[in-house]
């Protein structure tokens, strides 16, 4: 197995992607917040497809936690996430410490619109998608990587982050990678952690939800029946239900002729105080 390289600053960093970048090599670029589970896999792997190289970032991102968020508690396994990226055969692991990231007197930070301000995870996540933006637009200059890696697990997360990188000239590719599940449909997630046994049985829940709504307005149901009727069986089976929504899978605008457009079905909800978030398309 070959040598996997560790940075913890810039500008040891940058040693290496300049070299890579003499060398003609195309960089990829996975940023997670680690805790890495399968999901991540796939992300690594889909990365290797695309660049001749690959950086896995690890940084639990404090500007994309609200207050009473779970930043404290967030897993952090750096040794058995450098494991896995060893096996994984990535090339660099890039571990800033949050002073790296946002050293003294750190003042400039991301606006978001568009896609960010679609009154899904951003109505109950204020700012979140501000931080989640300056991180990864961070993470991009940081390591100049041609082409970045995103789970669709994330979906709006997804389209922020391509919107920000067109709208910025940001010169990375950025490759989208089908939700990763367990076997009985769960999206995996680090904070599936959390869960408590009689929690982690129910919480396919969401996703069975969402494909009874999908094929439903495939059969001509109305959007807005189906997200109302996945929003009810889910209260019934005793979630605490954020949203369930049906938006166009583009831009996350509300749909205005189901016929015609691309649609996505997005969810979020609460079990105690475990938030899961799911999509799929329609």
């Amino acid at each position: 197995m070959k040598k996997m390289e560790l940075a913890r600053t810039v500008e040891e960093l940058r040693l290496h992607t300049d070299a890579w970048r003499d060398l003609g090599y195309v960089i990829g670029l996975v940023p997670t917040m680690g805790a890495l589970h399968a999901g991540h896999m796939a992300l690594v792997e889909e990365a290797r497809r695309h660049a001749d190289v690959v950086i896995v970032s690890i940084f639990v991102n404090p500007l994309q936690f609200g207050q009473g968020e779970d930043f404290d508690r967030y897993p952090r396994r750096e040794e058995e996430d450098l494991e896995k990226l060893r096996a994984a055969r990535v090339d660099l692991a890039w571990l800033p410490s949050e002073k790296v990231m946002y050293p003294e007197g750190f003042a400039t930070t991301v606006r978001v619109g568009g896609p960010a301000k679609a009154g899904l995870e951003d109505a109950h996540r204020p700012g979140h998608f501000d931080g989640v933006a300056t991180v990864v637009a961070k993470l991009f200059n940081q390591s100049g990587a041609h082409v970045a890696v995103f789970g669709e697990k994330d979906y709006q997360q997804l389209l922020v982050i391509r919107r920000m990188a067109r709208d910025l000239d940001m010169p990375v590719n950025i490759v989208a990678v089908p939700t990763v599940r367990e076997d009985d449909g769960l999206a995996l997630s680090s904070r599936n952690a959390y869960l408590a046994p009689d929690q982690r049985k129910l919480a396919p829940r969401l996703h069975e939800e969402l494909q009874r709504a999908a094929e439903s307005i495939r059969k001509g149901t109305a959007v807005e029946a189906a997200a109302f009727n996945a929003r009810e069986a889910l209260q019934e089976a005793g979630f605490v239900v954020d949203y369930v929504e049906v938006r166009n899978a583009e831009t996350l605008k509300p749909v205005k002729d189901q016929r015609s457009e691309p649609l996505r079905i997005l969810a979020a909800a609460r079990l105690g105080d475990v938030r899961l978030i799911d999509n799929i398309p329609v």
